[in-house]
């Protein structure tokens, strides 16, 4: 899984998180960041288009994997925002507490090894006032799809880089220590209900 994992994965993920159904999720959620921005899996940067740059002090894009930020980087264009990338963990952020505005998580919560204690990192690192932004897939409400996903996890997981298709997004939210502001779901247009079950709104503290 070296080679794969290294030269592999990051373009497969690259281009199956850039479909047109993701892409309208991300138009959704990413405009509402503001002031000093943490992007929690940055990936290849698929999210920096849709920031609106004259509200965004500064971003900080989270990725640990340095394949995925060689794609950001390269093709990062017309993109006029400060940016500082962070290659590192999400459960050891190295920024000080009360240090972000926003926190934006798109599709990176079912790749987290140990959500719990990323979740509580992003708590430490945003201000009292702040807001956490989310899109991700997750638990399916059917149980007929949920079956389906409990049982194609391993084998999704094992092949994509660590994601799991069920879990509970607004119940690990909630256990991270944060209080659900909004909250929209829906299965994707154009995706299969395994994969495309989806949450998204914001959160505070």
């Amino acid at each position: 899984m070296g080679l794969y994992s290294k030269y592999v994965l990051p373009k497969v993920t690259d281009f199956c998180c850039a479909t047109k159904p993701i892409r309208k999720q991300r138009e959704k959620v990413v405009p509402l960041c503001e002031g000093i921005v943490l992007e929690i899996g940055a990936g290849s940067g698929l999210n920096f288009p849709f920031y609106k740059a004259q509200n965004v002090k500064k971003l900080y894009a989270l990725e640990p994997d340095g394949e995925m930020i060689k794609l950001a980087q390269k093709d990062k264009k017309n993109i006029e925002i400060d940016i500082t990338y962070l290659k590192e963990f999400s459960e050891n952020i190295s920024l000080s507490d009360n240090s972000v505005d926003t926190i934006l998580l798109t599709y990176a919560l079912c790749t987290i090894p140990d959500p719990m204690s990323a979740l509580k990192e992003m708590k430490r690192v945003l201000k009292p006032k702040g807001h956490l932004i989310y899109c991700e897939h997750g638990m399916a409400p059917d149980q007929s799809i949920k079956r389906w996903q409990d049982w194609l996890n391993p084998i999704n997981s094992y092949f994509s880089g660590g994601c799991n298709l069920n879990r509970d997004i607004t119940g690990l939210i909630v256990q991270g220590g944060f209080k659900i502001k909004n909250l929209d779901t829906m299965y994707l247009p154009g995706t299969t209900k395994v994969l495309g079950y989806n949450y998204w709104g914001t959160a505070v503290i």
